[in-house]
């Protein structure tokens, strides 16, 4: 956009005093913005006007109607390309003002568009909140939060929006641990849910970024004060519309024990012991429950040496370019 006017000069959004006459169009601007070709001749005193109608779009009354002739320079939110062919904007260079950040935002989107580009991920951190009210205005739609911040999304091109959706599984983990005396150790939950009364075995959820025999070991550990090692992981079970309708992951791993004395976590633990493996698999929850009594069959074989589960391997990929497990079962040589 090229444009002079009664004491200034436009050159895309920046203004300043120039000259006397006003001739320029838009091409192809959106999001706030004309989207055709659009030949105008207005003088100064209508230029209040136009800029007023082109930072309201939508219904965002962000900007004063009593501005004067811009003095400011509306500037481009700072982004980076993803791999995808679209656009990360910076959370941390945000303007903190709702109308820098509705006029940045209209022009960025703009400019993203008339370029080509795809998916828009937007960060909104805490202290900035007062900001998701005006990109949800402008189209944006929520896709996940996290503590301290939450990610907009939106997608420029017409037709369906091909963005990943937002995080659907919950992982979790159980450890099953038995001794030289096939003695299991169980623990009894403090919370009133379906298992309660019941000795099961240890469980709970991987935190973020843990790998998931580590979360086993750290969960034996939390609950019991056992010291154990990653033998195998033997089952997983997949359940969907759980918590807030997501899917569960539980991944079985079978341990080994290194120490014997047990230390209970009473915030969440009633209690734990060892218990005989008969006496175990005796209680009616895990008669009546098939699945839980198949992953201690499972778990069973495996400790008898019939069975073999999944053994954690750590390798590089070009894919991702990152050293991470891979767990598989060792093929059997003969």
């Amino acid at each position: 956009m090229e444009a002079v006017a009664k004491g200034w000069h436009f050159s895309g959004f920046y203004c300043q005093r120039y000259s006397e006459k006003l001739s320029f169009s838009f091409q192809g601007l959106s999001r706030g913005l004309w989207r055709n070709t659009l030949p105008l001749q207005v003088n100064s005193s209508e230029l209040n006007s136009l800029t007023s109608n082109v930072l309201k779009r939508k219904g965002i009354h962000v900007l004063s109607p009593h501005i004067s002739s811009p003095s400011f320079p509306i500037e481009f939110l700072d982004a980076l390309d993803d791999e995808y062919g679209g656009v990360v904007i910076n959370p941390e260079s945000l303007p903190s003002s709702a109308n820098a950040f509705a006029s940045a935002l209209r022009a960025s989107m703009s400019n993203w568009e008339l370029k080509g580009k795809r998916g828009i991920w937007l960060k909104i951190l805490l202290e900035q909140a007062d900001l998701v009210p005006i990109a949800i205005q402008e189209g944006f739609n929520f896709h996940h939060a996290e503590p301290g911040y939450v990610m907009l999304t939106y997608w420029l091109p017409n037709g369906p929006c091909l963005l990943p959706a937002s995080p659907s599984h919950q992982i979790g983990i159980g450890g099953f641990v038995m001794n030289h005396k096939r003695e299991v150790l169980v623990v009894k939950e403090k919370c009133p849910c379906s298992c309660s009364g019941v000795w099961k075995l240890p469980t709970g959820y991987i935190n973020k970024s843990e790998e998931i025999f580590s979360g086993a070991i750290r969960e034996v550990k939390e609950e019991t004060g056992i010291d154990t090692i990653f033998l195998e992981m033997v089952a997983f079970r997949h359940v969907h519309l759980v918590s807030f309708e997501q899917s569960d992951l539980l991944f079985v791993c079978m341990l080994k024990p290194l120490s014997i004395e047990i230390t209970v976590d009473e915030k969440e633990i009633q209690s734990a012991k060892w218990m005989p493996l008969d006496e175990f698999i005796s209680q009616p929850f895990y008669k009546e429950d098939q699945m839980f009594r198949k992953i201690i069959d499972i778990c069973i074989t495996k400790y008898d040496n019939c069975y073999n589960g999944f053994i954690a391997h750590q390798m590089n990929s070009k894919l991702d370019r990152k050293l991470s497990y891979l767990y598989y079962n060792e093929p059997q040589k003969f």
